[in-house]
């Protein structure tokens, strides 16, 4: 078998502040399970976590190491919504399709507490600080008020108030917003050591995990599949794809890879802000997302303020892409003008064609879970309880999640340019104030 080229780590705050790592190590020779993980992030893990309640043996696999993709690079917002709002699923669909999307956001916002209590995970810093988001005009504004007297009167859910501009700015310390809507669900985590700490209470409970161990192949045999890794081999009676936007590393998730555009987010974070003139911004530890359709989004992480944003493209992090990101801080928060940055970093969100997470079956012997679509901290998680499910064989209620199987991209080898063409005209959008 061939080795692959190494994945290293990545740079960033959430590497620079990991409180552990635990020692894992690479898969060699033959080794049998029940089922094969491929993907040793959120969802990978989770899986494997409710397996094991099911009493069956799985086995993580991960190309990199624990938290390498999205798991470990994310802003480590914790939110129980979709791309799509819920007062859309049920236009488009029906309120019970609403509601049952609706209930699966609350769910993955409580799993991720009874993960970090289960796991005794305190170096993830999980605050259940609720969100809000900041209107940057009054077409904006209106939305969400509509939203949320939507979500009250229909949905029953209480947790939605709106914001005055003077509310928002005293929240923010940015005068850059006419208003917003707070959101008590949800709130903010360390991404990196939750995932390493769920990681090591599944090594602690004896399941096994592997990292540095890409799939190079994956095929039938018998009567399950057999999986080829540099080193070793798994043989397995299922496997489970667990992916996500880095689906493209080896031709064993090509299955999956073709139904996923990966958009690239960057991030900065600035230096401790203590003794700065930003030192009051962000007071009140929520996550900050705005109305723009090129969304930024902040918050604080410990004394530092995290910024962030779709736009950057390509393979590789993009200068332009961070001084964009620097740019709009310091036009939201003009007190960050004298601060330094001293963390930038980048990592890919798992875009799909109804802006809607998938998980299924690709044929009897493989289940998926992909596509979080940038909101994914908490879905993702909760998701391996659910794949877990669909391993035994039963069929959860996940509404649209499981609507139907995970389309293809069309033009796939014209994605980029198509999502640079998307992205230009949605930019030209929040120019004009649309």
């Amino acid at each position: 078998m061939t080795a692959l080229p190494p994945f290293p780590d990545i740079s960033s705050l959430w590497q620079d502040t990991v409180a552990s790592r635990p020692v894992f190590g690479i898969l060699s020779g033959g080794h049998r399970y029940d089922v094969a993980i491929i993907g040793g992030g959120y969802t990978g893990l989770s899986t494997a976590r409710y397996l094991r309640r099911l009493g069956l043996s799985s086995v993580v696999l991960e190309a990199s190491r624990i938290g390498w993709g999205a798991s470990g690079r994310n802003g480590g917002v914790v939110s129980g919504k979709f791309r799509t709002a819920f007062s859309e699923i049920a236009s488009r669909y029906d309120i019970e399709t609403a509601r049952r999307m609706h209930d699966l956001g609350i769910e993955s916002i409580e799993h991720v507490a009874e993960l970090v209590g289960d796991y005794g995970i305190a170096s993830a810093d999980y605050r259940p600080t609720g969100s809000l988001r900041c209107a940057h005009n009054a077409v904006s504004m209106a939305a969400v008020e509509k939203e949320a007297t939507w979500l009250r009167t229909v949905l029953g859910d209480h947790a939605c108030t709106i914001l005055s501009v003077k509310q928002i700015e005293e929240e923010t310390g940015s005068r850059d917003f006419v208003g917003g809507m707070l959101n008590t669900h949800g709130g903010v985590i360390h991404p990196l050591n939750f995932a390493l700490g769920i990681a090591s209470g599944l090594q602690a409970g004896g399941i096994d995990i592997f990292e540095q161990t890409p799939v190079t192949a994956l095929r039938r045999e018998g009567s399950g599949v057999l999986l080829e890794t540099p080193d070793g081999t798994v043989s397995a009676g299922q496997a489970v794809i667990a992916t996500n936007s880095y689906s493209d590393l080896t031709s064993a998730t090509s299955p999956i890879r073709t139904s996923i555009i990966p958009f690239r987010s960057a991030m900065i974070a600035t230096e401790p802000l203590s003794g700065t003139p930003g030192a009051g911004l962000l007071a009140r530890g929520r996550s900050y997302t705005e109305t723009r359709r090129m969304m930024r989004w902040f918050r604080k992480s410990g004394d530092r303020l995290l910024y962030g944003g779709r736009g950057a493209f390509g393979k590789k992090d993009s200068e332009s892409a961070f001084a964009a990101l620097h740019k709009a801080m310091v036009r939201q928060f003009p007190e960050l003008d004298s601060v330094r940055v001293t963390h930038r970093w980048s990592g890919l969100v798992a875009m799909t064609m109804d802006s809607l997470p998938h998980a299924g079956r690709l044929d009897d012997r493989v289940v998926y879970s992909v596509g979080y679509n940038g909101t994914g901290v908490a879905l993702s998680s909760l998701m391996g309880k659910y794949v877990a499910e669909m391993v035994s064989g039963k069929k959860p209620d996940l509404g649209l999640v499981t609507s139907e199987r995970l389309k293809a991209v069309p033009f796939y080898p014209i994605r980029e340019p198509a999502v640079r063409l998307v992205a230009g005209w949605y930019q030209f959008l929040d120019a004009i104030g649309r």
